[in-house]
Parts: C-alpha cells; sequence; structure tokens
C-alpha cells in the first residue's frame, strides 16, 4: 500500500539533477517524497559503483529509487536489492531518451502492455514494498493507452501510478494534456501521481483541482529551486508564498554544495548543479561561463560569492542614486 504522504508535492526523477544532496535539500524545503534518478536492474545487479553511489539514501526521509530495465528476471532482484533501502520501489515506463527507447526500455514498453503486466506483478509479488509505476501518455498521440494500461498495472499490484501526460514522441514539448491525468484517476482506486508542466505553486494547485489526482510531481520546475516545494506548500495552506529573489539562489545553491561535501559528490555534479541554480540570475549568462572554466571546489565558491558581491554593490549604488 502507498503510504500516506506529509504533502502533496512529490520531486520528480530527473537524471543529472537528483542526487542524494539535492534531495535531500528538497526534502529540507517540504519535498513530501523525492525519488533517484533512474538506475538500471542490471547495472544494480553488476554492482556498478556509480549505481550504487547514486541510491545512496540517508538523512532525507521518504524516498523512493526508480528503476528501468526490460528483463522481468533482473527486474524483480534488483527490486529486491531497492527495497532493502527505500521507502518505495518505483519502475520508469516514461524515459523518451532514443538510447533507452532503442534498448527496448523506458517508454518503449508502453506497446508492449503484456510485458508490463508481467513486471509489475513479478515485481510486487517480489516485494514487500510499494511498487510504483511512472508512465507517459503513450508512444504517440495515436497510440495514446493510457487508461487502458493504467487499469492492467493496477490490477497487477501496483501501489499507485505516475502519469506525465505527454507522448514519447512529444519529449518534452509542447502542452502536457491534464484530461489524462484525470480519466486515469476515475478509472483506478490506487494513488494518482499528476505531473507535467508544474513550475509554480499556481500550476500544483491547479492540477489538483482539475484532475483530482492525489499528488503532484514536480520535475523542471524543481531544477535550482529547491525552494518551490516551500511556495507550494505555503499556497497550499496560507494562500500566498514568498517569490524566489536572486539572493535565494546563492543561498540555497551554498546549502546544497554543504551537503553535496558531505556526501563525497564529485566536482563536475557540483558544478552542473551551479549552472542550474544561477540560470535565470541577472548577467548569469556571464556567470555560466566563469562556472564552465573553474577546476575546483574553491574556485566555484569564489566565483558565486564575488558575483554575489558585485550584484549586492549594484543594488546599494541604485539605491543610494535613489535617495539622492
Amino acid at each position: 500500500m502507498f503510504p500516506r504522504l506529509p504533502g502533496k508535492i512529490i520531486l520528480a526523477p530527473m537524471a543529472g539533477v537528483t542526487d542524494i544532496a539535492f534531495r535531500t535539500l528538497c526534502k529540507r524545503y517540504g519535498a513530501a517524497l523525492t525519488v533517484t534518478e533512474f538506475v538500471s536492474a542490471d547495472a544494480i545487479l553488476r554492482e556498478n559503483f556509480k549505481t550504487l553511489q547514486m541510491i545512496r539514501l540517508e538523512e532525507e526521509g521518504l524516498c523512493s529509487i526508480q528503476i528501468f530495465g526490460c528483463d522481468v528476471r533482473k527486474i524483480v532482484e534488483a527490486a529486491k536489492i531497492c527495497a532493502e533501502k527505500a521507502d518505495i520501489v518505483d519502475f520508469n515506463l516514461g524515459c523518451p531518451a532514443p538510447h533507452v527507447v532503442n534498448a527496448g526500455m523506458g517508454s518503449a514498453l508502453l506497446e508492449d502492455e503484456d510485458q508490463v503486466v508481467q513486471i509489475v506483478s513479478e515485481v510486487s509479488k517480489g516485494i514487500k514494498k510499494p511498487f510504483t509505476v511512472k508512465l507517459r501518455a503513450g508512444a504517440s498521440k495515436k497510440a495514446i493507452n493510457t487508461v487502458q494500461l493504467a487499469k492492467q498495472i493496477e490490477s497487477a499490484g501496483a501501489s499507485a501510478i505516475c502519469i506525465h501526460a505527454r507522448t514519447r514522441e512529444e519529449g518534452y514539448s509542447g502542452k502536457a494534456d491534464w484530461s489524462l491525468i484525470k480519466q486515469i484517476k476515475a478509472s483506478v482506486a490506487i494513488p494518482v501521481i499528476g505531473n507535467g508542466d508544474v513550475r509554480s505553486p499556481e500550476a500544483a494547485l491547479a492540477m489538483l483541482n482539475e484532475t483530482d489526482c492525489d499528488y503532484v510531481m514536480v520535475g523542471r520546475g524543481a531544477i535550482g529551486n529547491p525552494l518551490i516545494f516551500q511556495q507550494c506548500n505555503d499556497f497550499f495552506t496560507k494562500g500566498f508564498y514568498q517569490p524566489t529573489k536572486p539572493e535565494d539562489k546563492t543561498r540555497v545553491f551554498l546549502e546544497y554544495l554543504e551537503l553535496a561535501e558531505r556526501y563525497n559528490l564529485d566536482f563536475i555534479i557540483k558544478r552542473l548543479q551551479a549552472q542550474f541554480f544561477t540560470k535565470g540570475l541577472p548577467n548569469s549568462s556571464r556567470l555560466r561561463l566563469l562556472l564552465n572554466k573553474v577546476k575546483t571546489e574553491e574556485e566555484l565558491k569564489k566565483v558565486l560569492m564575488s558575483f554575489k558581491c558585485e550584484r549586492d554593490a549594484e543594488a546599494k549604488v541604485g539605491i543610494n542614486s535613489y535617495l539622492h
């Protein structure tokens, strides 16, 4: 059975984004559940070091490990390993990346309903933790099989379903069709998690109201902005929230960096996250050029703090000019 979560907003699994430090930070700012980057069932069984590092779970609270694959036996065995670590094990039926699809995994499995049912049935019977599935609307607009597949997934034993309301063909373009989320919610009894085009507290509330889904999963809206979880929670409970300011982004990234150091994450991961956190800041294109050149953590901090001081000085000049 899917656990009752302490809130309505869930962090989506995102390759290259949802590392342990980022998940911990999102949890700190109010994410009800976090999900790891998706990891290969085969790599888990081979005890690949990088893969095992990606599914480290320590102080972040409720967390799900997302796996992908196409071999039923390997998926079951990998799920058993993950179930010893996580509160929930999730299966990826949504990834549209060509290298994943061409290997018969991710959203490629949307076209093989029998295989999906077998995977869900075998894993659900093989582990004691909740097993959930994240899927897309279908392979293409002409092959949307979401509602039918959701019913089969429920019957096979899944504890919850997350639907990204775009097709594989659409990737991340166009507009998510929230009506599909509503249709699935009306068709199954297990919890339904909506996903797609939620980049603000207003959009999160709109999805809940328009689709009747149980929870909302935030993906790209959370990249470089863990504060979105706090903002959503404030908006739901108080009716208002504090928008993210430039100084907030710098402050929260330094929190991320502290966690990344604690978990001994590679410098390249920290530098990539720095790019995400600083996107949208004044003169951010120049800042990102500087960040691309740094080679150590000390240089990274120096560039960020220098940039912050520069912005503070500009703001002070602006205020003084106004006063005089």
